[in-house]
């Protein structure tokens, strides 16, 4: 079933925002719904129910606000429809959406899995467009609103031997600065956040724990909330990269050739001796 874009309602007095959390049951995700438990209404999505019912039950016992949790798997293209269909179905407002749920994939273009990487497009590309195309009308609508998209300093330079996933983390990056400049005096706030490696679940799964860029070590996931949560409550807008090396290497970047940029990439994804 097609819905159209959710529609929302205004914001009832006293009413606590509401923040949705796409991959919420683990890393930066969950790190962050912790976060802000304590002052938000919480919408934590991810394939794993049995995780988030459990974060739920936690965080509503430590800290006494409602945590919906709505199941979704947004590597599928019905995903996004399918969790705005339930925010619908239960009369629920999004105030602040975390686009945060991606992966990505270790090994050379041509030996690495299509059907992984074409799911990999769908999650960290076509799924984040979609939740939000679904979300801004609302926001605007009641001209007050957060976006957090969650791209990685990956999106700033090729990425050899992870070609699909820093493309799509480039794409996240433009994406992001394009709709925040033309929401623009309309109060709704568009941050992109830009971490380095950081330790979570996800070196696991692409299986790049052992290259010389982790190897040089990895920035907590809860120190990367922290910096997105001190952005979503002051309500800033526009690049955030945490950590002060992740900024050195981007300024790096800028000023070195592309073909060395590059070179440096594909150097740091090998794995380390």
């Amino acid at each position: 079933m097609v819905i159209p874009a959710y529609a929302g309602a205004l914001n009832p007095p006293g009413r606590r925002e509401t923040a949705l959390i796409t991959g919420a049951s683990s890393g930066i995700g969950l790190d962050l719904a912790q976060l802000m438990a304590p002052g938000f209404d919480l919408i934590i999505t991810a394939r794993n129910q049995a995780q988030l019912e459990e974060t739920a039950r936690r965080l509503q016992g430590q800290h006494g606000n409602v945590v919906h949790v709505i199941p979704a798997d947004l590597s599928r293209a019905e995903g996004p429809q399918q969790i705005f269909a339930e925010i619908a179905r239960r009369a629920l407002i999004v105030d602040i959406l975390v686009n945060n749920a991606g992966f990505g994939a270790y090994g050379a273009f041509a030996e690495t899995s299509l059907a992984s990487e074409l799911e990999m497009i769908q999650l960290n590309i076509t799924s984040l467009t979609h939740l939000t195309k679904l979300a801004l009308p609302a926001m605007l609508e009641r001209k007050r609103g957060q976006i957090l998209n969650v791209a990685s300093t990956a999106g700033f330079q090729p990425g050899p031997l992870m070609a699909v996933y820093y493309a799509t983390k480039a794409y996240v990056i433009s994406f992001t600065e394009a709709i925040a400049n033309e929401l623009k005096g309309s109060g709704v706030n568009v941050i992109c956040l830009c971490p380095g490696p950081t330790a979570t679940e996800f070196g696991k799964r692409a299986d790049m724990t052992e290259s010389r860029l982790f190897k040089m070590g990895a920035m907590s996931s809860v120190a990367v909330a922290q910096a997105a949560y001190r952005s979503l409550t002051s309500r800033s807008s526009g690049l955030l990269i945490p950590g002060v090396m992740n900024k050195l290497l981007l300024q790096v970047q800028r000023v070195s050739p592309r073909k060395m940029v590059t070179a440096i990439s594909r150097s740091l994804q090998e794995r380390a001796d």
